[in-house]
């Protein structure tokens, strides 16, 4: 004899569906994480410092001079 409980099925496919969903942010983060990682690990130099310095604060040598050049996004 074989029974069938709707209310197991439908959990088991509702958790399936969960477990697959979970499965793909899991994958997801952890790209997350290496991307992050290889940032971290070019910023942690000399030369990863001064780059970041230059393009987020926009910090110069003093013999430098500094030009922003913004592009039109409106066509």
């Amino acid at each position: 004899m074989l029974f069938f409980d709707m209310n197991s099925w439908t959990n088991h496919k509702r958790l399936n569906k969960e477990i697959e969903s979970l499965k793909k942010q899991k994958e997801f983060l952890q790209r997350e994480i290496e991307r992050d990682k290889k940032s971290l690990e070019q910023i942690n130099t000399i030369e990863g410092k001064e780059k970041f310095g230059r393009e987020h604060y926009y910090l110069k040598h003093d013999n430098e001079d500094i030009y922003i050049i913004e592009y039109d996004t409106i066509r």
